[in-house]
């Protein structure tokens, strides 16, 4: 696996077109949106025809409204044509409206600039699901989280240039006629960009297209609705554009009523957000080691909602008003503030990442650009109730913004553990996640001997009570273990268990042994990854027994391929038995270095109890 996967996507051309394109997109849409708000924020007096604050809140509405109306018909054509082609449409159709709409700025034609604004809004509900869906099918697995967080980086820095660049343009002397030009220079590169998209086959030609849009949408979200992972991975990536929405709303009048700062308080604000997005979002990458992780969206929402809680007791009083961006930055009494606001968008990108990965992986390659299409419009759904909550707290019940930032980090709590009770896969990696990476330094090596799919049987030695723990960590794929009876129904981990799929067994009784072969057949048949311990026991003096036979039953009844695998550097630990029981002496080491190793994959012809145990040993050699 290469080490440096981003540097090496963003030289790939399957990757770097795509990525300059939608890039050029966010900026585009938000030097657009931000130099019309920013004009009719300092239009005349009756050059609108209405008020400002009416104009301001229909252009929000307006660019919203079309992926309630649109992500489910463009859902399915990106699933029914060949998406390089289709993003190119999309593209031409970005540069006839920025056309219109370098015209209707010249021309100070506000209401033309909206109707612009909703045709925008049109344009990226249709890149939307094929903006997603192309990843998959470019990228190897190990590329997609990397893949995905160069996306969400580059659309946050895109969202944050664009909002600094209007603001630039918004202010000179000709501002309409180099907003003009900018919006077709960037439409332009844009299409150029997509010109270079590598082809990307239709997932579903044989998909029928018809203009029925509301039946449309709702058998959109009943397909993202088949697989309950794919829904709340949905539903996650949904709150977070709540609370970005909610975040981003308030800042303005964060900035203006509690940091006592001015319009380019405001920008840095947003700066810091955004950078600590794309810097979460990037370090996402790393945490997971390149790969879909869920169990590191438990630590992005914990932060979340720790920096979010932060706002609030990091906002200081009486502050004293300032006249420029230096002064401003300059209060130590804001540097709290800056840190938290930089490490609640961190936490951020290291939650939106790994759901955005999986929601494409899980889903069905015939329709995963129609769960990105529901997905969508459940963003745009959160995004409107973002700002109903907004009103609420703020107007009707009269809350400071301060305030307002701890009740979104209490919501945020009650969400995630919403999520974690419906999903338990989630904190199941977690916790396999924080073991791997605080009680122990856990390093994989020719982990890509495990098949990227169907059946296998793995065979490992057993050291600890944890080893099935750092073995799922490290495998690629789920992997249902074979374990002691007594062992799976511990209360306490008994739910977890059941929610890995753990197979039962107990060595003195008949019945539980046929039901587990039967149990172990049948994964195996179904394409699972199964593991056993053919020791049968943990050892107790750090040597490895020898291997029962039950392997070789499995596969006389399955025969699939045998992977070995070697635990290294377990023996010691709390969770082994080398001076007493386990887990019930005072722990002597923390962090220490374990390895996990993996062998070539035997054939099950080859494959015997007394053959897997010389090539586990040899894998493990003398390091316990």
């Amino acid at each position: 696996m290469n080490s440096q996967p981003q540097s090496s996507l963003l030289a790939s051309r399957k990757f770097l077109p795509y990525f300059i394109t939608q890039a050029l997109g966010a900026f585009n849409d938000n030097i657009y949106k931000n130099v019309l708000l920013l004009l009719v924020a300092f239009a005349a007096p009756g050059a609108i025809g209405v008020s400002s604050d009416l104009f301001i809140n229909l252009a929000a509405g307006v660019f919203i409204l079309p992926f309630f109306l649109f992500s489910a018909t463009a859902g399915v054509l990106a699933d029914k044509y060949e998406k390089s082609w289709l993003i190119r449409k999309v593209k031409l159709a970005e540069i006839a409206i920025m056309a219109c709409g370098a015209m209707a700025f010249i021309t100070e034609s506000y209401l033309l600039l909206l109707l612009l604004l909703f045709l925008m809004g049109v344009q990226s509900a249709f890149f939307g699901p094929v903006k997603y869906a192309l990843l998959p099918q470019h990228l190897r697995k190990d590329q997609l989280v990397p893949g995905n967080a160069l996306v969400e980086t580059g659309t946050f820095l895109a969202i944050l240039l664009g909002t600094l660049g209007a603001g630039v343009i918004a202010s000179q002397p000709n501002s309409t006629y180099i907003a003009a030009a900018s919006v077709m220079l960037f439409s332009l590169l844009g299409y150029t960009a997509s010109r270079f998209i590598p082809h990307a086959e239709a997932a579903n030609p044989e998909l029928r297209f018809r203009w029925q849009p509301i039946k449309q949408t709702k058998q959109t979200l009943k397909i993202a609705r088949k697989d309950n992972v794919i829904f709340q991975a949905i539903f996650g990536i949904s709150w977070f554009w709540f609370l970005g929405a909610c975040y981003l709303t308030q800042f303005p009048n964060f900035a203006k009523l509690h940091l006592q700062g001015s319009a380019s308080a405001v920008s840095f604000l947003l700066a810091l957000f955004s950078v600590g997005i794309a810097i979460g979002s990037l370090l996402c990458d790393r945490l997971s080691n390149h790969r879909v992780e869920p169990g590191i969206v438990p630590l992005g929402s914990i932060g979340i909602t720790i920096f979010g809680a932060n706002l609030m007791l990091a906002t200081p009083t009486n502050l004293a008003t300032t006249d420029t961006f230096i002064a401003f930055i300059d209060q130590p009494a804001l540097l709290p503030v800056f840190i938290n606001l930089l490490l609640l968008g961190v936490s951020g990108g290291i939650f939106i990442v790994p759901l955005y990965a999986m929601m494409q992986q899980r889903a069905e390659v015939k329709e995963r650009a129609q769960v990105i299409a529901a997905n969508n419009i459940m963003n745009a759904l959160f995004m409107v109730a973002s700002a109903i909550t907004a009103i609420v707290c703020l107007s009707v019940l009269e809350l400071s913004i301060p305030q307002f930032f701890l009740v979104l980090s209490a919501l945020n709590f009650l969400v995630a553990l919403y999520v974690f009770t419906q999903v338990p896969l989630f904190a199941l990696r977690f916790f396999m996640w924080v073991l791997s990476h605080t009680m122990y330094r856990v390093t994989h090596r020719q982990i890509d001997n495990i098949p990227e799919e169907g059946g296998a049987l793995l065979v490992c030695n057993h050291v600890s009570y944890v080893d099935a723990l750092l073995l799922s960590g490290a495998s690629p794929r789920p992997i249902r273990f074979v374990m002691e009876e007594d062992l799976a129904n511990i209360p306490l981990l008994k739910y977890a268990f059941k929610t890995a799929q753990v197979i039962p067994i107990c060595s003195t009784r008949r019945s539980t042994i046929r039901r587990a072969f039967n149990e172990v057949e049948k994964a195996l048949q179904q394409g699972h990854i199964v593991c056993i311990f053919p020791e049968g026991q943990l050892t107790g003096d750090g040597e490895m027994g020898q291997f029962m036979r039950g392997m070789d039953i499995i596969l006389k009844r399955s025969p699939v391929p045998v992977v070995p695998l070697a635990l290294k550097g377990l023996w010691g630990s709390y969770f082994s038995r080398e001076g007493g029981k386990a887990c019930l002496k005072l722990p002597k080491r923390f962090w220490s270095k374990i390895e996990i190793v993996a062998g070539e994959p035997v054939p099950a012809v080859e494959a015997t109890s007394g053959s897997m145990y010389e090539k586990v040993l040899a894998l493990r050699g003398a390091d316990k």
